[in-house]
């Protein structure tokens, strides 16, 4: 199903430089001598250190109630302030998938995660502080304890639980949300 071959290659978003345009001195040594290696990656041509461009874990919450209608939750922050989001955000250091998406569930709801099933992922171009922040969001089905008692909290401004049928992917405001909006859309209407 996944045979197709694909070309890694880095994506200059409009007017903004290339991620790695920004790194100009060497992390290990400090030398100004921080190149271009390839379209991935530069090397310190002083210490011979070389720096890969990856992208950052996202992880994003699909949470269903026993009404079939979907968690979704209205973005309190930039990027796209005010749209339509799902729970959901980085990976820390040193946690699971599991555990950034149980505790982004958490944080932006009050909800405790007790199963999650791995979906499928989407890469995204995040823009944040200037930047655009590279990341591979992972969708999660998430199976929580008490939907009723979700609440918003953190970086969502409000919540609401959505029949299937009312979701409009346009009304969120990430792409790759967008997208998998879109996906999980055709996978609900397959299911029925």
């Amino acid at each position: 199903m996944f045979a197709h071959k694909y070309k890694a290659k880095m994506t200059k978003c409009k007017d903004k430089p290339h991620p790695l345009g920004i790194f100009r001195y060497c992390p290990v040594c400090g030398s100004p001598n921080f190149v271009t290696n390839n379209e991935k990656s530069k090397r310190c041509a002083d210490c011979g250190f070389v720096y890969f461009f990856n992208p950052s874990g996202a992880t994003v919450a699909v949470i269903v109630n026993e009404r079939d209608e979907l968690l979704v939750v209205r973005r309190a922050k930039e990027p796209a302030k005010g749209t339509l989001d799902l729970p959901g955000g980085f990976l820390d250091c040193a946690e699971t998938a599991e555990e950034g998406v149980a505790r982004e569930v958490f944080e932006e709801t009050g909800l405790e995660v007790e199963l999650c099933d791995y979906l499928f992922s989407i890469p995204n171009i995040y823009p944040y502080s200037g930047l655009d922040v590279h990341t591979m969001d992972l969708f999660f089905l998430c199976r929580v304890k008490g939907t009723q008692e979700a609440k918003a909290m953190d970086d969502a401004e409000s919540l609401a639980w959505i029949p299937w049928e009312q979701i409009m992917p346009q009304e969120f405001g990430l792409l790759s949300v967008r997208k998998g909006i879109i996906r999980l859309k055709m996978m609900w209407t397959n299911k029925k």
